[in-house]
């Protein structure tokens, strides 16, 4: 009679939870459209002013500060890194390139930090959600520090790059937009937003989409947040660690493969953004991935490269340079304890200062992102360099 009880209680159960992993999956869904219509919103009101800063890339501090407003801006590294290997293959010198593709790697940082405030009314998975996108941030700075100065001084990765171009160059032309499986899904319902948009005048139009997709990023990881609580337990909490938390390596594949997959370290960062928030990840479990996400995000700018016709050579190079960048900075931060550690104490402070005083969660994002950017980025023009 028990199990006669069971098999109904089970067979009741199974289209509930299978309505759960649905309303997930359209949640998600909604927030990737969210994400691209900001973007979208970004580049309609400051997209044109945003490319034109590349103007601005005289010097290699220059070029870091454009690489990083430009990618703020735009809300895209994938399509910063694809503008700046088509400005080396039309003549722009690689050692300008290198310090931009180092700031577009903090710039697209600005994605999962925003949709970290989706959690921002509940106290604790705000301060969770908060320190798993900033870690991100943190870990970029650090790498900067580290590497431009060697950049700088030796051209250490222009010249790594340069051997790797010179075996891979062949004939193979490839078009970039074919492999972006995420954006195939998510564009027709952006094109409807866009049109929706469209019918206001610039700038307008832009600031519409991104403030739905704001207001989308929020309705979207608050309910995602009471479904997940609701489906990731036993199995699936299970699995889901053993993809991603049951040790570093295993999070660096994970989180490479999965952004060689949607082709945006943005979406897989944000994704799993949720998932640290209501605690079913740790932030040393979230670190690796988002190092992988990294990793994988460089795919892009190698298959715009491979798409050059003219000037391959250096075209190639910069992609490569992108790749050995982040490869190396993962095996030199996170592989030595001392460096390792100040991405995770970092992340964790800035989260309990923005827990405490919610307003400096939008005045880290407002400075990191844009102020001091502008400002650096005047400065530099100011004094002629």
């Amino acid at each position: 009679m028990s199990e006669t009880i069971e098999k109904t209680q089970r067979a009741i159960a199974a289209p509930s939870r299978l309505h759960y992993w649905l309303g997930a999956i359209a949640l998600v869904y909604l927030l990737l459209v969210a994400v691209g219509a900001i973007g979208a919103g970004f580049q309609a009101v400051a997209g044109e002013r945003a490319i034109d800063l590349f103007a601005f890339a005289t010097n290699p501090f220059a070029g870091l500060i454009v690489g990083m407003l430009a990618t703020a801006l735009i809300q895209s590294s994938s399509t910063v890194t694809s503008i700046i290997v088509g400005l080396v293959a039309g003549g722009l010198p690689v050692s300008l390139a290198v310090p931009m593709i180092m700031g577009s790697n903090i710039g697209t940082t600005i994605t999962n930090t925003l949709v970290s405030l989706g959690h921002i009314r509940e106290k604790e998975e705000f301060q969770r959600a908060f320190a798993a996108a900033t870690i991100h941030d943190f870990f970029n700075f650090i790498a900067v520090v580290i590497f431009l100065p060697l950049e700088i001084f030796t051209h250490f990765f222009e010249k790594m790059a340069r051997i790797l171009a010179g075996f891979f160059v062949g004939e193979i032309a490839v078009d970039a937009e074919k492999f972006n499986l995420i954006a195939a899904v998510t564009s027709p319902v952006e094109r409807v937003l866009a049109a929706i948009a469209n019918s206001f005048p610039d700038p307008f139009n832009g600031i519409i989409l991104i403030v739905l997709g704001i207001v989308a990023i929020f309705l979207s990881i608050f309910y995602l947040g009471k479904l997940l609580k609701e489906l990731l337990v036993g199995k699936a909490k299970e699995m889901l660690e053993g993809a991603i938390g049951s040790g570093a390596l295993k999070g660096i594949f994970s989180g490479t493969l999965v952004t060689i997959f949607v082709q945006s370290s943005s979406t897989t960062t944000s994704l799993i953004v949720p998932l640290a928030g209501t605690g079913f990840l740790t932030l040393e479990q979230v670190y690796p991935f988002t190092l992988g996400a990294n990793i994988g995000t460089c795919i892009t700018a190698t298959i715009a490269a491979m798409a050059v016709t003219v000037n391959r050579l250096p075209a190639l190079e910069i992609a490569l340079v992108h790749l050995l960048y982040n490869a190396i900075g993962v095996i030199v931060i996170y592989g030595l304890p001392f460096l390792k550690d100040i991405p995770l104490f970092g992340a964790r402070r800035l989260a309990k200062i923005a827990c405490e005083q919610k307003i400096w969660a939008f005045i880290y994002i407002f400075s990191a992102f844009f102020l001091l950017p502008s400002f650096c980025l005047g400065v530099t023009w100011w004094l002629g360099y």
